[in-house]
């Protein structure tokens, strides 16, 4: 039998199909004897795509009938396939699984182009920016079900977003983060262009210095949450490479000895222990996902022991705050 995919759905899009195949041409003329591997981690992908979109949709999906709440609440049966609800893992439907499996096998595939083409900014720039759209596809996801366990949201809203998660696992892409995409690029093009300068760990003097360079959606995104202190400790979080609970010490210090400033290559001689979060190489896409799910981790851990500090990452807040400006 021949597995039949909806008439929507495409494992890669037309601009990443053509990008792969421009970027094979070239590696025929420069690097031919990688060419054969590139092409077979491709069809593996695209088969491995056939057969995960070949599944029905999760809304069809009895595990989901099974443990459908309430007709009117589709959100809050969602919320039971988490990723974060590890322990229900045998109980999520096959098309959640294989599609996060998918995404991962993806990236792997266009990293494999990204280091073939390191210095030919023709095509790794694109497949870079193409390689952080998976990242924030597994991120989006992560959101949602923030956003669908979050109290400041209607049932109406929440069920919308339901709607959205559900399209996010049966077409591999989220329109939103797509939509997004620009403005959470331009904060890791802030970040990696203008290296955050520690001295006084004035955080207020960073956003100012870095606002600069962002995206004009972020630069209304600050000045809308200029009085949200999570907001600004999610940010100076991800700014500084640092938990909430380091800066925090690390400033009172600062205060405690009479230190005006201090350097990069000093800061972590003022922590107690490991830094909660490994240093991010921008050259890395991966260190960037690992990054998020650090500071979605503490995030997590402050939630559960009502600790101070931001309960979500800087990425959750922004799009959070664009999904609510839509809503309304």
């Amino acid at each position: 039998m021949t597995l039949a995919l909806a008439p929507s759905v495409q494992i890669l899009s037309e601009y990443e199909e053509d990008l792969v195949g421009r970027i094979e041409e070239w590696l025929k003329i420069e690097k031919p004897q990688e060419l054969p591997y590139v092409q077979e981690r491709f069809l593996r992908l695209r088969n491995l795509g056939v057969a995960v979109f070949a599944y029905p949709s999760v809304k069809d999906n009895p595990l989901l009938k099974d443990n459908l709440v309430d007709e009117s609440k589709l959100y809050e049966s969602l919320l039971y396939f988490s990723s974060a609800s590890s322990q229900h893992l045998l109980r999520t439907p096959t098309k959640v699984v294989a599609l996060r499996s998918f995404l991962v096998a993806k990236f792997h595939a266009l990293s494999l182009l990204a280091n073939l083409v390191i210095g030919n900014n023709e095509y790794y720039i694109p497949i870079k920016n193409s390689i952080f759209s998976v990242i924030c596809t597994l991120m989006a996801e992560n959101v949602y079900f923030s956003c669908l366990d979050d109290p400041g949201f209607s049932c109406n809203s929440k069920d919308k977003l339901a709607e959205d998660l559900i399209a996010l696992w049966d077409s591999g892409t989220d329109q939103r983060s797509i939509h997004h995409l620009k403005a959470l690029t331009s904060l890791w093009t802030a970040r990696d262009s203008a290296p955050p300068s520690f001295g006084t760990m004035d955080g207020n003097t960073e956003l100012l210095r870095i606002s600069i360079d962002m995206d004009r959606d972020w630069q209304e995104f600050l000045l809308g949450e200029s009085t949200n202190n999570e907001a600004r400790w999610a940010l100076e979080e991800f700014l500084f490479g640092l938990s909430y609970e380091e800066i925090k010490q690390i400033r009172t210090r600062l205060n405690r000895y009479g230190v005006s400033a201090v350097s990069h290559k000093e800061v972590r001689s003022y922590l107690d222990s490991k830094p909660a979060y490994s240093i991010v190489n921008g050259d890395d896409p991966r260190a960037i996902y690992d990054f998020y799910i650090e500071r979605k981790d503490a995030c997590n851990l402050r939630k559960r022991v009502s600790a101070p500090g931001p309960l979500h990452t800087i990425e959750e807040i922004y799009l959070k705050y664009r999904i609510i400006l839509e809503s309304n």
